[in-house]
């Protein structure tokens, strides 16, 4: 199993590290170069979907098709939380006819409801447990 974890590397700024050698900065929004937790989960549930239409956008329109997932969503700052995370999938069907475009979007919304864990677990929200370990 792959292991995760960040290591502080100053003031609001972390890496975010896995043992399979990717990184990630992250921090508050004041610094370039870094994603804030929030961005990340974003990003997370945005990449979720795109893995998860891969495949029957792939079998439909071939392995070299283009997508973009955006993701986006305002924190509510009073309750420190994300009450709404909005995504759109753009991918070209303008080779297919109507029928076939409308069946494929079945297929794709499908593939997203069963197999993106990232979407499944926010829709379901997950128990968190925070240990602290002290030296």
């Amino acid at each position: 199993m792959t292991e995760l974890w960040v290591e502080r590397t100053g003031t609001r700024r972390y890496t975010g590290r896995s043992s399979r050698g990717a990184e990630v900065l992250i921090g508050d929004e004041s610094f370039d170069g870094v994603f804030t937790p929030g961005e990340l989960l974003k990003i997370a549930l945005a990449g979720c979907t795109g893995m998860s239409t891969d495949r029957p956008l792939s079998r439909r329109l071939g392995d070299d098709y283009d997508a973009t997932v955006r993701v986006s969503g305002d924190a509510d700052r009073e309750q420190e939380r994300y009450p709404r995370l909005d995504e759109t999938l753009e991918v070209d069907f303008s080779e297919l006819d109507p029928d076939a475009a409308q069946r494929l979007l079945v297929v794709v919304q499908r593939a997203v409801e069963k197999v993106c864990t990232v979407g499944r677990t926010l829709d379901a929200g997950a128990e968190v447990n925070l240990q602290i370990e002290t030296d």
